[in-house]
């Protein structure tokens, strides 16, 4: 038997006026989920803990089957993970966002949170330089995905709060900066990353190219080394994830699973989703279990693009759903788990906590759910809801 977790992240969202009271996930054509949903089992899973902020790695965490109550840290120490950097006990780890701010009437805004989805390979370089002129003993910077990157801080404190910065998009950010002990050093650093980035080549090439310059970084999602058991050891299961977003790769890693690159995965709108279903289908062939994460329906409600929602939307469930369930003959019998890890709603651009409306299908046999169709309102019709760490542990469970 093969297990399948297919995530479309931050797929469900809420009723939109423009849509006639519909969301994104009913509008959208989604042949396969609904064939799935009908042939399945249906439901609500709360994949976001009362108490815990709606992000990406509480909400996976639980999709993976880890109860983020017993395990969560923080989201940096997981993306530390997925980049190869080891963090010794009195390290904390800090997600680090090239960001662009828009200075107006006399303040700063959150102009955008992803700098204009600067290129993996610019941020590279942006990245080195700061490395260069503000790391050494204390701060060390590491290179990422995209807008995505890593700072440490070796011995460093950990009693701060932060906002995300695609939670303020187009906000001011006075109010919204690190508070905390050691929050005067993070913000000393900013100012001078921002010295440092103001003529660099990169943003002034960039500028020359009419693209938004990453001119700040922004840090959140901090935290230490998580201690967290792996699939072999939890489930006797082998297995892998197949992710373009750091954060994703790192839960893998952490879970022992191998990480599968996809070429022409990107994390963003332009990914390749068919890639991912393919590459998945290879990995069954040797493992028990894979988990495919596709970030573009996220990407798309942070950014408030409901036709690029609903297009996202549309490619997972034809070209990664479609490709697998095309591939069944070769797979052999499988168990399949269709969700999302929360809500990112197009009008809120931001996570949500909403349970998730999840589909679970064996091969082998159907469950006539009486759904008619993928949706959260199908989802909420069924009376089902589930703890999300649950989940896992559900589609697991004829190895019982």
């Amino acid at each position: 038997m093969k297990y399948i977790i297919l995530l479309g992240d931050g797929m469900s969202d809420e009723p939109i006026a423009e849509l006639g009271g519909k969301t994104p996930l009913e509008v959208a054509a989604t042949p396969n989920m609904d064939r799935l949903a009908q042939k399945g089992k249906i439901g609500l899973a709360a994949t976001v803990p009362e108490g815990y902020p709606p992000g990406s790695d509480v909400a996976n965490l639980s999709v993976f089957g880890y109860d983020p109550t017993e395990c969560y840290s923080g989201r940096s120490p997981l993306e530390a993970a997925s980049m190869g950097v080891e963090l010794a006990p009195g390290d904390v780890a800090f997600r680090l966002n090239f960001i662009w701010l828009e200075a107006h009437y006399g303040k700063l805004y959150m102009g955008d949170f992803s700098a204009g989805h600067i290129s993996t390979e610019e941020a590279r370089q942006l990245i080195e330089t700061l490395q260069e002129e503000l790391g050494g003993d204390e701060f060390n910077f590491y290179p990422g995905v995209s807008y995505r990157h890593l700072m440490v801080w070796k011995n460093g404190k950990d009693q701060l709060t932060f906002t995300p910065p695609h939670d303020i998009s187009t906000h001011s950010i006075e109010g919204n900066l690190p508070q905390g002990d050691g929050a005067e050093a993070l913000l000393d650093l900013t100012n001078s990353a921002q010295m440092l980035l103001n003529n660099h080549p990169v943003n002034n090439q960039r500028v020359a190219e009419q693209k938004l310059p990453a001119n700040s970084i922004w840090f959140w999602g901090h935290g230490r080394k998580p201690v967290m058991e792996t699939y072999q050891q939890l489930y006797d299961l082998t297995g892998a994830v197949i992710s373009a977003v750091d954060l994703i790769r790192g839960i893998g890693v952490n879970a022992g699973l191998e990480i599968i690159e996809v070429p022409g995965a990107t994390g963003y709108l332009d990914t390749n989703y068919r890639g991912k279903a393919e590459y998945a289908v290879k990995a069954l062939q040797k493992s028990d279990f894979v988990y495919v994460h596709v970030e573009a329906p996220d990407e798309a409600g942070h950014g408030g693009l409901l036709k690029e929602k609903i297009a996202a939307i549309e490619s997972f469930d034809r070209d990664v759903v479609g490709t697998i369930i095309e591939n069944i003959p070769e797979i052999g019998d499988c168990r399949i788990l269709i969700t999302p890890d929360h809500p990112t709603p197009v009008e809120k651009r931001t996570h949500t906590s909403d349970p998730v409306p999840y589909i679970l299908y064996d091969s082998r046999q159907d469950y006539e759910s009486q759904a008619t169709c993928y949706s959260e309102a199908e989802a909420k019709r069924c009376g089902i809801v589930v703890p999300g760490h649950s989940l896992l542990s559900e589609l697991i469970s004829d190895r019982d």
